[in-house]
């Protein structure tokens, strides 16, 4: 008697559905089966997805043996710096996560900019990644290369670096020099990125400098104004410009207006001397201008101060608002709900100018969490989506504070998380 097949009587007489629930099956079975074989990946697998995501290139085979041997022997942070020694890792990677921050588009399609280098040179050098918002630091070419003088009033400079293709890992070719040596700026009056170049065209440009303000919070703590929104701050450094009741209806400023700017003006303070001049008849899109700062002894005929004009736009909105003479500055939200942020315990929470109030954004643990976010976002290639990643995010930021703030070593740790995916 011939045997019965089974199979063939199954697939005659069983029913559409239950026939497509046994091909899912089949098909689940081979999905799991490959999934398995890659979350068990060799050396290999994970130094070329080590390299691929920190260098945005793929490696050599030389190099890709040698950083699947530190892994191999438990050396994840030498097998990552490997992959960090490649120019790409500078020139590539830290450029396309460092750009958007230089503009308000918040495009990856920028030319490279003295906000741009410093970033990328204080990373390559180890340095306090903190000091990137309040250090009298920029980064250039050597000027012995031949490359167009640093400019107040251009980009030639970086755009030519850029062109050129220079080796941004040499640091006798791409280094620190003083900011205020080429800027123009008394040293104390220097902020790191903040009075680069670069931002002042993006964010002292026009408006009443809380601009420069916000995008420093969305790009150095991960933050916009809605996620630091608070309507139990006073309100006394809430300037003119700013209606108490708008469209006639004073709730909108106690519960909306008052949130943000009860917290942002008295912080805002600290940019008061600082404008973007250019010639708006010659040069209307603003290409050619410069970064300005009224210097001790500087008196604006408008404000019959130090203070920039711009801070009494709209004076006559409300004239009873506050009146900034100074640059003095105050951080209410080291009471409420934002001491979340993590100040520093010690700083004072208090004092003048831009160079001490963006120190007390950078010691916070909103700035150093903020890094480590945006770290892992551009080597796992995704957000942080889970319980796991949180923990992790947690880890590595702690890791980076006593690693002394070295921005590397969240690219070591974050890379390491990530290598299997």
């Amino acid at each position: 008697m011939t045997p019965l097949n089974l199979s063939k009587i199954f697939s005659a007489v069983a029913p559409a559905w239950l026939r497509r629930q046994r091909r899912h099956a089949g098909i689940a079975l081979v999905s799991a089966t490959l999934l398995a074989t890659q979350a068990q990946a060799g050396s290999r697998e994970q130094a070329l997805q080590i390299h691929n995501r920190v260098a945005g290139v793929p490696p050599s085979e030389t190099v890709l043996l040698q950083m699947a041997a530190f892994l191999d022997a438990g050396q994840k942070d030498k097998a990552v710096q490997l992959a960090m020694s490649n120019e790409a890792f500078y020139s590539v990677v830290l450029k396309n996560m460092a750009t958007p921050w230089t503009n308000r588009e918040q495009t990856v399609f920028a030319p490279l900019n003295d906000y741009t280098a410093t970033v990328i040179g204080l990373v390559r050098d180890n340095a306090d990644f903190r000091t990137v918002l309040f250090d009298d630091v920029v980064y250039v070419a050597n000027p012995n290369l031949g490359f167009p003088a640093y400019s107040t009033s251009n980009n030639n400079h970086y755009q030519a670096i850029e062109d050129q293709h220079l080796d941004l890992t040499d640091p006798t070719k791409f280094m620190a020099i003083k900011q205020s040596s080429v800027n123009g700026l008394p040293a104390e009056a220097t902020s790191g990125v903040i009075t680069s170049r670069a931002a002042a065209k993006a964010f002292f440009i026009a408006g009443t400098n809380r601009a420069m303000f916000r995008f420093t919070l969305i790009n150095h703590l991960c933050r916009d104004l809605e996620q630091v929104h608070d309507t139990t701050r006073v309100p006394d450094f809430i300037r003119q410009d700013v209606s108490r009741s708008p469209g006639g209806d004073s709730r909108v400023f106690l519960n909306g207006c008052i949130g943000c700017h009860s917290g942002m003006d008295p912080m805002a303070k600290a940019y008061a001397y600082y404008d973007y001049e250019f010639d708006s008849a010659a040069d209307p899109d603003a290409v050619n201008g410069s970064i300005h700062y009224n210097a001790a002894g500087t008196v604006d005929p408008v404000t019959n101060s130090r203070v920039e004009k711009k801070y009494l736009q709209n004076s006559t909105t409300f004239p009873y608002g506050y009146v900034t003479t100074n640059d003095d500055w105050q951080n209410y939200w080291r009471e409420g709900i934002n001491t979340n942020l993590g100040w520093s315990s010690a700083l004072p929470g208090k004092g003048t100018g831009a160079k001490e109030m963006d120190k007390e954004l950078a010691y916070s643990k909103a700035f150093a969490s903020c890094q480590v976010e945006k770290v892992f976002k551009h080597v796992c290639l995704r957000k942080p989506a889970n319980a796991a990643d949180r923990s992790k995010i947690d880890a590595i930021t702690a890791n980076f504070a006593s690693s002394g703030y070295q921005l590397k070593q969240v690219f070591i740790d974050t890379a390491d998380y990530c290598k299997g995916e």
